[in-house]
């Protein structure tokens, strides 16, 4: 006997929304049915199977997957399972109740417990509900009588005769254990799903699952921490029903909390209903004012038609009385009739004057009134973007800031922002944008709805700078703009290349990564060996290494980052006819401009050393970017020295013949200076002593992706 009312909502699968059949307990301890598991993973086999087209969705009558649901399955499809696979297959199985997506395993739903103590209060509850149904007899004949008892090892009900028949005396039916009429037949002995033949007897803490003796000797449970099955009864029981009579120890707190929870619920009532009335009155104002100007602009509308429609009538009567025997010629030729002289002088002055007007007027028509109303059109533009942001603004709800420093421009657009707060409580953010032109006088927004906190765009331009702001919504109610932000794309197309692991590349001083995107300078056991018998001022040899991709025309833009720890490092432009030059002319001897007895002058050696190098580079190193000391150049030493960015570009443009430096950061020019593009050209890099170099990897849909798991 138990207290079956209240518990309905315990008993409920949360994928078919109906009372438990068969419940299995999934490794997040949540319930589901044993049919629906199989329905939803068969949806999730034909959605593999057919690129989640929407007809397969509908696979089972009892579960409706939804749209977001879909989302999950694609993610699962592209990361979990794979088929064809040498490697044992996991099953990933998005829990209904906790919408995680939970691992099942290699064995999937047969590696899963069955809930009978669930599914004996089902069947109580069941019991209760039906109360007069009774359970008949599976083996009488037609027509079957009540069942008057169950038997537990035959998984069958029978009546008084039948399970004498059935279960004869002396048998070893006979000693099957039979109980009152049920549906719920459950096994004695709860065996290991892993291992069928065993039963369980401990139980792992870790997982939380009862285990055999073989899977805490070699299976997945072998280094877990396992207790006896009546250890962990006891402590499990123990535990439920302090819980429990605490709870019940606490009900007149419990029942003050209800009774206040139905205040609450009235007063979010009428609450919400004050709340229509008032957004009802803010629309009505407007609609009030809306009106009021419509009528007006009809009015005036009106009030020039009329007035046109009056000058052009004016002039039709005119026009009409210039007809033979009609109007003004009428007139004047009954004048014309006039025999005495002094008679028709005093009338034909005036009417002479009248006639040449109509004569001149003829000549150079002209309508008297416009027909067009364009000077009544009602410019309604930034009216309709106001409305469409008209929506309810909530304090509570947090503005989202865009993040500087995890955006970036490079060959897309990155935007990431993020909130203050821990919590994410916004559904839906909408990130708008628009190219800034001074050219324009009204900004078009662009509008993009995001699920994450990052976006990545492809559709910007080149050498442009772009506004960008975001706000978050939660259901019909948004936070406002946040600050905008302003960035700049490359001034190009991004050039994508690798370091040349093979042209010149020198293994011994140099360490590639194995994408070949970071280089990075040895200077250790070899470089001294190689200095050991220089005993005076030397210079150590740079270390060159080119991309493996050349240029022959065009614009292109690349970038990179240079560690902060380097000593010495050089960027910069090589053409194919000099790259042999590049890796086989450079000196290693002791320099003379350093010997006490060689005379040179060194600042003529400097003028020599500068016109014979075979390749365009400026200079990095210990945090600073050296620009060259060119005629053009600041003459002071120290104006040249400038901080390191944290992130340089190149700008090469083949068609023009120069090369730019770039605070790719900003994407502001540090320095730009000509170079010879008559044939291929390749990026190019020195380096010296310790140092670094990544190339800036290109913006993919994966990098949203991580940084909203972020």
């Amino acid at each position: 006997k138990i207290a079956i009312k209240g518990i309905e909502r315990e008993l409920i699968c949360p994928a078919c929304k109906e009372l438990f059949t068969h419940p299995l307990i999934l490794p997040c301890q949540h319930n589901i049915c044993h049919k629906c598991v199989k329905e939803i993973l068969f949806a999730f086999e034909d959605s593999f199977a057919d690129g989640g087209s929407e007809s397969s969705n509908q696979s089972s009558p009892r579960i409706r997957i939804t749209a977001s649901s879909m989302d999950r399955i694609d993610r699962i499809n592209r990361s979990g399972r794979k088929r064809n696979s040498l490697t044992p297959r996991s099953t990933l199985f998005p829990c209904p109740s906790c919408q995680r997506d939970i691992d099942l395993g290699e064995r999937g739903i047969n590696g899963l417990f069955r809930n009978f103590t669930l599914e004996t209060i089902v069947e109580r509850y069941r019991q209760a509900a039906r109360a007069a149904i009774a359970i008949m007899c599976d083996f009488c004949k037609p027509p079957p009588q009540e069942s008057t008892k169950s038997c537990m090892d035959c998984s069958a009900s029978y009546c008084n005769e039948c399970f004498k028949i059935h279960h004869p005396w002396g048998t070893v039916k006979a000693q099957h254990e039979y109980v009152g009429p049920t549906t719920n037949f459950r096994p004695k002995i709860l065996m290991c799903p892993e291992h069928e033949m065993e039963r369980v007897n401990m139980y792992c803490e870790i997982c939380r699952r009862p285990v055999c003796h073989l899977c805490k000797l070699g299976g997945g449970h072998a280094n877990h921490r396992v207790t006896t099955m009546s250890t962990a009864y006891k402590t499990l029981k123990e535990k439920l029903s302090k819980d429990i009579e605490y709870l019940i120890s606490k009900e007149s707190q419990v029942k003050a909390h209800i009774t206040q929870l139905d205040l609450l619920l009235k007063e979010t009532e009428g609450n919400s209903e004050r709340a229509k009335q008032e957004a009802s009155q803010s629309f009505e104002k407007l609609y009030c004012v809306l009106e009021e100007k419509k009528s007006a602009a009809l009015r005036a509308i009106e009030t020039s038609k009329n007035k046109r429609l009056e000058k052009l009538q004016t002039q039709v009567e005119e026009y009409q009385g210039l007809l033979e025997n009609n109007g003004l010629v009428g007139y004047a030729q009954e004048v014309l009739k006039e025999t005495d002289p002094s008679c028709f002088v005093q009338t034909a002055k005036q009417l002479h004057v009248r006639i040449q007007k109509a004569t001149e007027s003829l000549k150079s028509f002209r309508p008297a009134a416009e027909t067009t109303f364009e000077d009544f059109v009602v410019d309604t533009a930034k009216q309709e973007d106001i409305l469409g942001d008209l929506s309810f603004h909530s304090n509570g709800l947090e503005i989202p800031e865009i993040n500087e420093e995890q955006s970036r421009m490079y060959n897309k657009a990155l935007i990431s922002w993020e909130c203050s707060e821990k919590t994410d409580s916004a559904d839906i953010y909408v990130l708008e944008y628009h190219k800034l032109n001074k050219e324009e006088e009204s900004v078009t927004w662009q509008k993009t709805e995001v699920c994450g906190k990052s976006k990545v765009l492809s559709d910007l331009d080149d050498d442009s700078s772009y506004a960008f702001r975001v706000r978050a919504y939660k259901g019909s109610i948004c936070s406002p703009w946040s600050q905008e932000v302003i960035m700049r794309t490359p001034p190009a197309p991004v050039f994508s290349f690798l370091f040349d692991d093979k042209c010149g590349y020198n293994n011994e001083h140099l360490q590639l990564n194995p994408r070949r995107t970071s280089v990075e300078s040895r200077a250790g056991f070899p470089l001294l060996l190689g200095s050991e018998r220089l005993q005076v001022g030397c210079f150590t040899t740079l270390d060159y290494i080119i991309g493996d991709t050349g240029i022959a025309k065009g614009k292109h833009f690349w970038a990179f980052n240079v560690e902060a720890y380097s000593y010495l490092v050089k960027v910069g432009v090589v053409p194919s006819s000099k790259i042999q030059k590049l890796f086989h002319n450079t000196p290693d001897v002791i320099s003379p401009r350093y010997e006490q007895d060689s005379g040179h002058d060194s600042g003529s050696e400097d003028t020599f050393f500068d016109s014979s190098q075979p390749c365009t580079l400026v200079t990095l190193g210990m945090k600073k970017f050296f620009i060259p000391a060119t005629p053009a150049a600041p003459k002071d030493p120290a104006s040249r020295i400038l901080p390191l960015p944290s992130c340089l570009g190149v700008c090469l443009d083949c068609d023009r013949g120069r090369v730019g430096f770039y605070d790719a950061g900003r994407m502001k020019c540090l320095y730009e200076c000509e170079v010879d593009c008559s044939g291929l050209m390749y990026p190019a890099f020195a380096l010296m002593g310790g140092a670094a170099v990544h190339l800036e990897e290109a913006v993919t849909a994966e990098d949203r992706e991580y940084h909203n798991d972020i």
